[in-house]
């Protein structure tokens, strides 16, 4: 259950993010009311992870996935491109969440 929480979160981090972006500054108001939205309901999800899961594995797992989907979103919704550097960075943070997950006993 506790990783079920922790990935809600992730997904309604990466929704908040994504429609910032398309709130153009706050500017539009659909899409301004579904980041607060998506990020009350993000940190409520957060929140109940972090009664199972340790501060710092929990909020490196929902920071460097919500990273790496945030910017797939980036690239497959609204077309940016990602350099060399941005995909190996983008690949380390994945390796170094897998590390942590199966190899860490903080994660346990």
């Amino acid at each position: 259950m506790k990783y079920l929480f922790l990935g809600l979160a992730i997904i309604f981090e990466v929704i908040g993010s994504s429609f910032m972006k398309a709130s153009e500054g706050f500017t539009k108001w659909f899409p301004s009311a579904i980041v607060v939205i998506a990020y009350l309901i993000c940190f409520y999800f957060l929140s109940l992870a972090l009664k199972m899961i340790p501060l710092g594995v929990a909020y490196a797992i929902w920071a460097g996935l919500g990273i790496v989907l945030t910017a797939a979103v980036s690239v497959f919704i609204f077309k940016q491109k990602l350099d060399l550097a941005a995909i190996v960075g983008i690949v380390f943070i994945v390796i170094g969440v897998v590390i942590m997950n199966f190899f860490s006993k903080t994660s346990h």
